[in-house]
């Protein structure tokens, strides 16, 4: 099958609204760059892109099955509309599925076999949801490796109303064994869990999220410091988080952190935050700030990026974080904790500093050891971008995916 034929559906929660979407949707352009036909069927449509349609729903018939669902501690299985998927045009044109975040309540993950019964489909995981119990994040435990139950974390998103994670492991297995899919992790370390997981009995590749390294570039520090209103002899610490009131994103560690910098050192720092939840953190530790609020824009975003001296980010739990991507596409070295797929794009002493999980210490530590010595993080900012350019270009990421398209198909 030649290129030029190939037709890939992708599913997702939305084309741009959080990490998943982001990722699918520049996954989705940089395969039409490369000549594929790419079309998006998600949960929620925020562009105006004609190749994306929202998945048709039975509200009614959805919202009256959810009250008995969620009283019964399921999620997601009263969402029926997901069996009528395969009525779509975009379904009906497709060669090949690509399913990524199907968690967010739009999807049905029983429809799965179903869908995969006339149409391969390749999964990419951006969690653990795929093979846990009900958690997109287990932290600590490991249940999931042989089957869930007495859930430590209930209340971990997406929250369960009771403790039926022995059954929805037992049935993402059912589906699993009546499916056609081929696995892909972004990240060494999801791969690592999913190959201990049900998802075994599958191939699973690892292929990283891409990036537009044209549109993520480094850019003069000083001209991006006197449009966002910085002065230029300031220390400038960067942070993003849709929102730091959410435990997994560490704004507490963050806090922690700051607060364990020596005095001389604060009076030098401006905090640049994107996201929600920066300005109560500057006010506590007492930092000069600039908030940007939400960014879309991704020239806005290397603005942010090329003001700052570092990307600090505190994340509990994660895969491979687009945030920590875009610093390195821009040249911005980082400071994080050793957690997830995190090592991935943090190396230390090449891209970044990487503390030891939950260490706010360490943490701070980073942070004063790169701020002091200039030439470190100088070294730093080339390496990064570079990394970028070498192991994380969209082109890259769209060749693997077609070759991974073309081999399945030729199966």
């Amino acid at each position: 099958m030649s290129n030029h034929s190939l037709k890939v559906l992708q599913l997702n929660q939305s084309d741009i609204k959080g990490g998943a979407a982001i990722a699918g949707y520049r996954l989705h352009q940089g395969l039409l760059k490369q000549g594929i036909d790419s079309k998006l069927l998600v949960g929620i449509v925020a562009t105006d892109d004609e190749r994306v349609e929202a998945v048709k729903r039975k509200y009614r018939l959805e919202n009256q099955l959810y009250r008995f669902t969620w009283r019964s501690g399921f999620n997601y299985i009263n969402l029926v509309s997901s069996f009528d998927i395969p009525q779509h045009p975009f379904y009906q044109e497709a060669d090949i599925l690509n399913f990524h975040n199907l968690h967010t309540g739009y999807f049905n993950y029983l429809a799965i076999p179903q869908l995969t019964k006339e149409k391969p489909a390749v999964y990419t995981l951006h969690d653990m949801w795929s093979f846990t119990g009900h958690c997109a994040y287990s932290y600590d435990c490991e249940k999931w490796q042989t089957g869930c139950g007495k859930c430590p974390y209930p209340q971990e998103y997406p929250a369960i109303n009771r403790d039926t994670t022995a059954l929805e492991w037992k049935l993402k297995n059912w589906v699993y064994n009546r499916s056609n899919i081929t696995v892909v992790s972004p990240s060494q370390w999801l791969r690592n869990q999913a190959t201990k997981s049900m998802l075994n009995q599958f191939t699973i590749k690892t292929i990283p999220h891409g990036i537009d390294t044209n549109a993520y570039l480094p850019l003069d520090q000083e001209k991006c410091r006197y449009l966002l209103g910085i002065e230029n002899q300031k220390k400038v610490l960067m942070f993003g988080a849709e929102s730091l009131k959410d435990k997994r994103k560490g704004g507490d560690l963050l806090l922690s952190a700051l607060q364990k910098l020596p005095p001389s050192l604060k009076q030098e720092i401006t905090l640049l935050t994107i996201g929600s939840g920066g300005e109560a953190i500057a006010r506590l530790v007492d930092i000069p700030h600039v908030d940007l609020g939400y960014v879309g824009c991704d020239r806005l975003k290397s603005v942010a990026f090329s003001a700052a001296d570092l990307l600090i980010f505190p994340t509990r739990a994660d895969n491979l974080p687009l945030v920590l991507q875009e610093s390195m596409a821009c040249g911005t070295p980082m400071v994080s904790f050793n957690i997830g797929g995190v090592p991935d794009l943090v190396r230390p002493n090449v891209t970044g500093y990487l503390a030891n999980p939950e260490d706010a210490e360490d943490f701070a530590q980073g942070i004063m050891q790169l701020l002091e010595d200039d030439q470190l993080r100088e070294t730093m900012a080339k390496n990064c971008r570079e990394i970028a350019l070498k192991e994380y270009p969209l082109e890259l990421q769209a060749q693997r995916y077609m070759a991974l398209y073309e081999e399945i198909l030729a199966r």
